[in-house]
């Protein structure tokens, strides 16, 4: 009987467990380099020959104070898509013999 009780009030705990593995935040990335703009939803950086514009919102940490044209900053940010299209598989060429 004490048996089942343990399990019984152990299970929603494991369940939530589980649930916070699944619900894992996508991996972070960083880019560094001198930042050539710099807008209310957005901060531009010079990676290479590259330029890499990345949102930003109001909830965006700013560590140091605002950036400015020509400062070097380094960006944590994470990838997230905004929308998935499905096509159609290629149909199967059948050759003929």
């Amino acid at each position: 009987m004490r048996a089942r009780r343990t399990v019984a009030a152990l299970s929603p705990v494991l369940f939530l467990c589980s649930a916070l593995v699944l619900a894992a935040p996508a991996k972070t990335y960083q880019v560094s380099g001198p930042v050539l703009e710099v807008r209310s939803d957005m901060i531009a950086v010079q990676k290479g020959n590259d330029r890499w514009e990345i949102a930003r919102d109001a909830s965006t940490s700013m560590k140091g104070g605002t950036p400015k044209v020509g400062d070097k900053v380094l960006v944590e940010y994470r990838m997230s898509a905004t929308s998935v299209e499905v096509k159609p598989r290629a149909a199967a060429v059948k050759k003929k013999k």
